[in-house]
């Protein structure tokens, strides 16, 4: 019992391993990588509780590899040379043997604690698997992810969770001496929100406040135990999703009051102010857009005013910029436009650029008609001719379509004085 539950039934194979089929499981796409010892460095993304950090453990034991471990919080770069120099004592290069160093939480690193990974990888003194809850796009260096497979691992489902628990049942020699029945799961289940490690803590602190050993789990039993030790807002778990999605959608739908509440109970939760303003801006510009353009001076401007004062201040910002979106007029035109393109472009391919807008910067790019009969606006009344800018292929093809709104309705009358009939405005 001095270790918790969840520590003492941690699965030491691929066998005992519940989850992430498409993984480990028969098919998966680690599967036969680590049965044959041969591991490319790699990161483990998904939620709290998934099984990352035991998958590391696995895959170290499996391939008998000597296994390193980090953790971004409380580790710099002197900490990681020391355990680079170790690794290349005990490995042999590109060889299946090379040691593992396992980051947990590798999103913490700076830039310059990754940078000083890079070497170390690169040359094969290590296998590096790297564990975050972060999209690894956004918080692990480029130079260091092209160096790495990135593979993301799936929350919890209610069939693995309640596996979990009949495990828990049968392997932990504690909870072995009660007579434990799971009559109903439900609540267990949603204030695990899918974190494996949640869920058994959960477990552990019911059966062990129960003075007889014959146990029933109940919903009402696991709510009036654990209310007082649940947190309001998780932050990593379930309702960071949820809540924020609320936000967002009390702001889409033009309702500040709601917008104003959602962003109290993340703000009470503890949640990351400047997480709150980024997504601010992607609002502005994917819900607003063009309808009221000054929507997204004023996200950016929250995000750098949050950045510089913090909280407590900050909320007052956060705010007003909420208000300010959930009462502005709404258009997603420019975000479909992309879209459009985007899908556009994957079905057309590279088309060729036509020569009249091509650039001429040499005398040969001149003689095969680069540039040839390309129009200067300029030159001409309202700075406008027509002339073609799209591949011959597709001419004429209307990507963006302006919202019904004032300004947008505006851009739309614009647009057909210039383009006539050639767009349909």
């Amino acid at each position: 019992m001095n270790k918790p539950l969840a520590e003492r039934i941690r699965p030491k194979s691929l066998e005992e391993y519940l989850s992430q089929e498409h993984l480990i499981g028969d098919d998966g796409s680690l599967t036969q990588q680590i049965k044959k010892g041969i591991i490319p460095s790699l990161i483990l993304w998904g939620p709290p509780g998934v099984g990352k950090t035991t998958l590391a453990n696995i895959i170290a034991n499996e391939s008998s590899r000597p296994f390193y471990t980090l953790s971004a919080i409380n580790s710099g770069v002197k900490e990681v040379r020391e355990v680079i120099d170790k690794a290349k004592q005990s490995g042999g290069l590109f060889t299946t043997k090379n040691p593992i160093l396992f980051i947990d939480e590798i999103h913490r690193f700076s830039k310059s604690q990754q940078d000083s990974l890079l070497g170390a990888v690169e040359k094969g003194w290590i296998t590096l698997i790297g564990a975050t809850t972060e999209n690894p796009s956004f918080e692990v260096i480029p130079a260091l992810l092209s160096r790495c497979q990135v593979y993301v691992l799936n929350p919890f489902g209610k069939k693995e969770l309640e596996a979990l628990l009949d495990r828990a049942m049968q392997k932990d020699e504690y909870l072995q001496t009660k007579d434990i029945k799971l009559k109903e799961t439900d609540a267990l289940l949603r204030l695990s929100g899918g974190d494996a490690r949640k869920l058994l803590n959960i477990f552990e602190l019911i059966i062990s406040s129960q003075e007889l050993d014959s146990i029933i789990i109940t919903n009402d039993l696991v709510l009036k135990l654990v209310q007082q030790n649940t947190v309001r807002y998780d932050k990593t778990g379930e309702q960071h999703y949820d809540i924020i999605s609320a936000f967002i959608k009390s702001v889409r739908g033009s309702d500040p009051n709601a917008a104003v509440y959602w962003l109290a109970r993340m703000i009470e939760g503890g949640e990351d102010l400047k997480f709150l303003a980024r997504r601010m801006i992607i609002l502005a510009s994917e819900d607003i857009g063009n309808a009221n353009p000054t929507a997204l001076i004023m996200a950016n401007n929250t995000f750098q005013a949050v950045t510089t004062i913090g909280y407590p201040e900050a909320r007052i910002v956060l705010s007003q910029c909420a208000v300010y979106l959930a009462t502005s007029p709404k258009s997603n035109a420019s975000y479909m436009a992309i879209n459009k393109a985007q899908q556009l472009v994957r079905q057309t391919g590279d088309l060729s650029v036509p020569l009249h807008i091509r650039n001429a910067p040499t005398k040969l790019m001149k003689e095969l008609g680069y540039g040839e009969d390309y129009k200067y606006a300029h030159d001409h009344s309202n700075n406008f001719v027509s002339q073609e800018f799209l591949p011959e292929t597709i001419k004429n093809t209307k990507l963006y379509d302006p919202g019904n709104n004032q300004r947008e309705n505006a851009l739309r009358n614009f647009l057909k004085t210039r383009w006539g009939d050639k767009y349909q405005y």
